[in-house]
């Protein structure tokens, strides 16, 4: 029970990664606050939290939103009286366009996805650290990327955003760090999903291969020969989130099977 008795929030907590994120800390001991654009989506997590034995609130916020952000901090605290841990793990999927590609349209995707994943983890850090200031405690856990560190073709958003993210959390340690709060990233590589099947399996019909064929190649480029699940990523982010990561803070945690070393 890594988390037990910890009140945890996450945003972002969509049917992937968020979902994963929320059962798995229920299970290590935690009462989980899931926050995302979709009220549907967040009320199915939440009744998998409640189905762990924990308490459970879904509170439907555009992270990015300056307001909503502030309603989620005090949504949380007010349930609970307090907020131990947060989990950014918000961000709209990457539209793949060349930035000479991008008409006006792209442009204001392209801006979205930065303005979520970098803005959106600012707000939710700025209402929500000063309840773990005033406690004296508390873990910032940032999703951040592989892709954070190093960008291709077609993925700017993604990379833009995610680098953001990453040295925010470098900020964020050092100015919250004397007040006992420590704040971290988990960077995945590839997760393995439905998604990334169909992208892979688009590859093999781009190469006149087949599917098995190039996950043989990409894993192959892996050093454990595998992919990483959903559930990697989240025990990483539960280890940094508990008392057992007390002296890490303005760390990055790789979880990609060895595609990726820093």
């Amino acid at each position: 029970m890594m988390l037990d008795g910890k009140i945890a929030v996450i945003t972002g907590a969509g049917p992937g990664l968020g979902r994963t994120l929320a059962v798995l800390m229920a299970r290590e001991g935690a009462d989980v606050v899931v926050a995302a654009r979709s009220a549907e989506t967040l009320a199915a997590i939440a009744g998998q939290v409640e189905a762990e034995g924990r308490r459970a609130l879904a509170v439907p916020t555009d992270i990015s939103d300056p307001a909503q952000a502030a309603r989620l901090a005090e949504t949380a605290a007010g349930r609970f009286g307090r907020v131990d841990v947060l989990v950014n793990a918000a961000f709209p999927g990457s539209h793949r366009r060349d930035v000479l590609d991008m008409d006006d349209a792209h442009l204001e995707r392209w801006r979205r996805a930065v303005e979520t994943a970098a803005f959106g983890t600012l707000l939710a850090c700025r209402h929500i650290a000063p309840h773990m200031v005033a406690a004296g405690m508390g873990s910032i856990v940032n999703i951040t990327s592989m892709s954070s560190r190093g960008g291709y073709a077609g993925r700017s958003d993604y990379a833009a955003g995610k680098a953001a993210v990453h040295l925010l959390s470098h900020c964020l340690a050092d100015e919250l760090g004397p007040s006992g709060v420590r704040v971290n990233c988990v960077a995945p590589g590839w997760i393995a999903s439905d998604v990334l099947d169909d992208w892979m399996r688009a590859r093999a019909e781009a190469e006149n291969t087949t599917f098995e064929a190039i996950r043989a190649r990409d894993t192959a480029a892996m050093a454990l020969r595998r992919i990483a699940t959903e559930e990697d990523v989240a025990r990483a982010v539960i280890w940094l989130a508990s008392d057992q990561a007390a002296a890490t803070t303005g760390a990055t945690i790789d979880v990609n099977a060895g595609q990726y070393f820093t």
